[in-house]
């Protein structure tokens, strides 16, 4: 399958390689050349914008950081929405429900689909294909390109209305980011009280408050003190944001999440947005005066 490419970060460069191994023929582009040239050397065509990504094939696929760049690159003066060939657009970023409807909208009337397809899994499950895909959007425009989409990993049909998969991803997310801070209060209060940190985890994980942060992001990243998990904590901030601004706009309770927030505020402020999310319990040190974990 023919297909473009656009945003060769940490998430895009792993899965437009992985489209390369599959079989795919790709058209990519991104602002900064050194990634395109790497995927060239693979045998991906490299394009000069997204307009001109979309001049070149009937599907563009987008991994982008920000709801600013992803309207951009759907609707801007150089967007696909220009293109002489598109006929959809499949945004793998996380930009809310919101913003998904607002880009279909506008590809709409010059007769492109709009497929949300934001995925779940991080750096290293967009490398072995292992990521949650969740996808909304027509029936026949999913199953045309659902084969594609499995080179990523297992893909979960939400549905038909634009913004679906969306709502689907900030739920999963803002769980991510509850489920990081909360155990790292946790481990910090064990610590604080005498615990070995290491131990915990060990416990947590043969009980009932195992979770993905004691499971892998402790163990990999925070006991060793590498804080090299994979991904930001501007990410992370503008995801769990996203959450919330969904949830109040539902009317739905949000008291958890919004103190969740909080925490993600405090730690962006305090260590950047490019900083590793799992950052996050640096600034629960800092407020509970211990040190999770042991540099190697």
């Amino acid at each position: 399958m023919d297909i473009g490419f656009i945003g060769l970060g940490n998430m895009g460069a792993p899965m437009a390689r992985r489209l390369i191994a599959a079989g795919h023929k790709l058209t990519v582009y991104d602002t900064r050349s050194e990634p395109v040239q790497d995927l060239v050397k693979l045998g991906a065509a490299a394009a000069t914008s997204p307009r001109n990504v979309a001049d070149r094939v009937e599907t563009v696929m987008a991994s982008l950081p920000s709801l600013q760049i992803s309207e951009a690159v759907a609707l801007g003066p150089d967007g696909v929405i220009h293109g002489k060939r598109i006929k959809r657009f499949i945004d793998l970023s996380t930009t809310g429900s919101r913003a998904a409807i607002k880009i279909a909208a506008g590809l709409t009337e010059k007769n492109i689909v709009q497929i949300d397809c934001p995925v779940s899994g991080g750096v290293g499950g967009a490398a072995k294909g292992t990521l949650a895909v969740m996808v909304s959007g027509p029936k026949a425009d999913v199953g045309a390109v659902k084969d594609a989409l499995a080179v990523f990993g297992t893909v979960f049909v939400i549905g038909e209305k634009p913004g679906m998969a969306q709502t689907m991803k900030l739920a999963n997310n803002v769980l991510s980011a509850t489920t990081m801070a909360a155990t790292a209060e946790a481990i910090a209060m064990g610590v604080k009280a005498g615990l070995d940190a290491a131990v915990m985890i060990d416990v947590i994980n043969a009980g009932s408050g195992r979770s993905r942060a004691s499971d892998q992001k402790f163990p990999q990243s925070i006991l060793p003190r590498t804080f090299n998990y994979g991904f930001a904590t501007g990410l992370m901030l503008k995801d769990v944001r996203l959450a919330v601004a969904e949830a109040k706009e539902l009317g739905v309770p949000n008291e958890v999440i919004s103190k969740v927030l909080d925490a993600w505020e405090t730690t962006n402020t305090e260590y950047g947005g490019d900083s590793d999310f799992t950052s996050i319990v640096k600034m629960i040190e800092r407020r509970a005066g211990v040190v999770v974990g042991k540099e190697q």
